[in-house]
Formats: C-alpha cells, sequence, structure tokens
C-alpha cells in the first residue's frame, strides 16, 4: 500500500489505545507502520532496477519485519537514556510498551502489501517466494477517507494540526477528484467523487461537534472496525471474480486446446465490481477484464501473448542474460515478451513486460523493459568471420 495509508494506520493504532503505553509511543506507531518502506533507500543508491530488486523483500518478510519492530523502540529507549543523563532527570520511556505497541503496528505492514497485487516475499532471506493476496488496490481511497477521517477528529487541536489535515485533505481530493482515476476513464469516478465529498462533509461536521473530545479511542476502534468489514468484504468478491475468471480461462485456454497452469484476478482503482485477470497456459499468457455487475458479464479487452521458445529465439535467450532483464523476471508475476527486428531488417528489439501492469512497448518504468540486442544474423556472419 501507499505509505499515506500505512502512515495513518499506524497513528490510529496509536489514538486507539497504544499511545497509552509510553511517551513517545505516538510518533512510534506511526514510524513502525512504515518502517519497511526503508528499502527505498535502494533508489537513491542503486537506480530503479535495484530498487525493483530490493522492494518488498527483506525489510517486509517476517525476520525483516521482526527485526525493525525490535529495533525502533530500543532506539527511542537509548536516545531517551542519553537525553534523561545529559538533562540529569529521569527515564520516561517505557521500553515494554514500546515494543508491544511497534510488534503489534510493524506486523500491519507486510500485512497491508500481502493484501495487494504488487506482493511481498515473507520468507526472505531463504525463500524468495512472492505471496499475492490481490484483494484491495495498491492506493485504495476508502481507506484514506475512514482511517484519515477517524484520526483528523483526535488530532484537530490547534492551528497548526488544522492547517495540516487541510493539506492532506487538498491534495487526497485533488487526486480522488481529478487525478489519474479520472484521466484514465474510471468506470464510477462520479460515484467516487460523491461518496469522497459526501464523506468529507460528514467528517467536518463532526469535528465541529467536538466528537473527538466526546468519543475519543472509540472512534478509531470503530474506524478500523469498518476497515476489517471492507476488507472482509473485499474478500468475498475477490472469491466471486476468481470464481469467474477460472471459467472463462477454462473456455479461452480449451478454445485455443491448452491447459490453464494459473489464474489470477486483481483489483482496481476503487472499483471492487470490475477485475483485471491473468491467465497462464503452457504456451500463452492472457489478459482480459471482468466486470461483476451490467449487462454484459463477458470478458473484455482479450489480449494474448505467445510463450518464446528460446531455443528458436536467440534474442530472447541473449536479452535474458542482460542484469535488468534478471531482475525484471525475477520479478515478474506474469512476464510476456515480443521481439521487434528479429529478422535484422531494423534494431533487434526485446520487449518483456509483466502483464498484470501492462504490455510489451509499453512506457511503465519498472513494470517493463526494453532490451535491444545485437541482431542475430549479423552475429552469426561475425562468428563465422572469426573462425
Amino acid at each position: 500500500m501507499d505509505n499515506l495509508t500505512h502512515s495513518l494506520v499506524g497513528l490510529a493504532a496509536a489514538k486507539a489505545g497504544l499511545e497509552k503505553l509510553s511517551p513517545g509511543a505516538t510518533t512510534l506507531c506511526v514510524l513502525a507502520a512504515s518502517a519497511a518502506d526503508a528499502d527505498v533507500f535502494a533508489l537513491i543508491f542503486g537506480g530503479r532496477w535495484t530498487f525493483l530488486h530490493h522492494h518488498r523483500g527483506i525489510t517486509h518478510s517476517i525476520v525483516g519485519t521482526l527485526a525493525l519492530a525490535l529495533a525502533l523502540p530500543l532506539i527511542f529507549y537509548l536516545v531517551d537514556l542519553l537525553i534523561a543523563r545529559v538533562r540529569v532527570r529521569p527515564r520516561s520511556i517505557k521500553l515494554k510498551g514500546l515494543l508491544l505497541a511497534s510488534l503489534l503496528v510493524s506486523a500491519t505492514h507486510p500485512l497491508l502489501d500481502w493484501a495487494n497485487s504488487y506482493g511481498v516475499r515473507l520468507l526472505l532471506p531463504w525463500n524468495a517466494r512472492w505471496f499475492y493476496g490481490d484483494l484491495v488496490f495498491i492506493v485504495d481511497p476508502f481507506l484514506w477517507l475512514i482511517l484519515g477521517g477517524a484520526v483528523f477528529l483526535l488530532t484537530s487541536k490547534n492551528k497548526k494540526q488544522l492547517a495540516l489535515w487541510l493539506v492532506i485533505a487538498l491534495i487526497t481530493t485533488y487526486l480522488v477528484v481529478f487525478g489519474p482515476a479520472t484521466r484514465a476513464g474510471l468506470a464510477n469516478a462520479g460515484l467516487l467523487r460523491l461518496l469522497w465529498i459526501t464523506g468529507l462533509v460528514a467528517f467536518v461536521i463532526l469535528f465541529k461537534k467536538q466528537s473527538g473530545a466526546r468519543w475519543g479511542a472509540k472512534i478509531p476502534v470503530g474506524a478500523f472496525t469498518v476497515v476489517v468489514i471492507y476488507l472482509a468484504g473485499l474478500l468475498i468478491v475477490h472469491s466471486l471474480a476468481l470464481r469467474r475468471a477460472e471459467f472463462e480461462a477454462a473456455r479461452i485456454a480449451n478454445e485455443n486446446s491448452e491447459h490453464v497452469i494459473q489464474v489470477a484476478a486483481m483489483p482496481t482503482l476503487a472499483n471492487p465490481l470490475h477485475w483485471v485477470c491473468v491467465l497462464e497456459t503452457e504456451r500463452a499468457a492472457y489478459r482480459f477484464e471482468l466486470g461483476l455487475l451490467g449487462r454484459s458479464r463477458s470478458p473484455s479487452n482479450l489480449v494474448r501473448y505467445e510463450k518464446p521458445d528460446p531455443s528458436r529465439s536467440p534474442a530472447v535467450a541473449e536479452a535474458a542474460r542482460d542484469s535488468r532483464s534478471t531482475i525484471f523476471l525475477g520479478f515478474a508475476r506474469f512476464p510476456v515478451v515480443r521481439v521487434l527486428g528479429e529478422d535484422c531488417a531494423t534494431q533487434t528489439l526485446v520487449q518483456f513486460a509483466d502483464l498484470r501492469y501492462t504490455e510489451p512497448g509499453s512506457d511503465r518504468g519498472t513494470f517493463a523493459l526494453n532490451v535491444p540486442v545485437e541482431c542475430p544474423l549479423q552475429r552469426a556472419m561475425n562468428t563465422d568471420e572469426q573462425h
């Protein structure tokens, strides 16, 4: 999930009662909720392919999560101990309380990241297998609204806090109302805007009525209850979508005299009734979309990519040896490839893509990769000349 969601989870957990465990617990909860994304430093020091290799890696694993959950309270405790000695005052940090808060909140990060289609590698460093929940889109405005509204009511006690929440509300509202979802032609964009604006107005009214002071910790506890119900609903809808996807996958595979290897139904932005599905067979990979409601419930936007035979396509075999390709293929859940210019009329270009996100030839950052290779025919001629 995005870092705003993780931070809101940490803050809501603190306001639900964990802040009472020790001084500094609120700050620790916010940091612990996002600590696993410390792997972003790989982007700073190694570039985007190094980042792809390490993201959702060891810091998101069971071992890494536990290590971070233990390290953060110890850092807080040692800093507090140092300050206490310098200022000659008693220690204020309660280590046991911070440890409990950190363990609880840190566990939410890999759990939420597992819930989307990007996945996590929970068993590192021993096993690099990816795990995917396929329940929630990587950015979910409904989680922003539920958790953000709850902690807004409890953390808007002065002008600076109100100004910060105003900035957050303006940015998220811009993204929901005018952002990528609208430009991409989101099917339920009007409904999403209506729900978002209605929710904002409702929380402003609750703030004016000083609901935070009256209800206290009951607000974030209620928010977490709503989130759990929401995720449970998505789990049910996903099971229905996957069942439909498996039915359509069997039909598609049968029509092409192929056998189903795996099928996935993946969520789309803010629309639990629309799913992107990918089918893998022994000869090809297919991508199609399913709507669970509406007049036409048949698959739409069906695309098919034949699996290349490396022994018959030297260009693919050579491109796969590229260091970027090795990283990409280790990440891709449904890798597909297209070769341009293998006849040597033009430059030979091998285009890789992860079909859950995009198709070969598109510019989607680390979700697609174009690898130019030496023309197979020219390479063969050079080899003959050397002999």
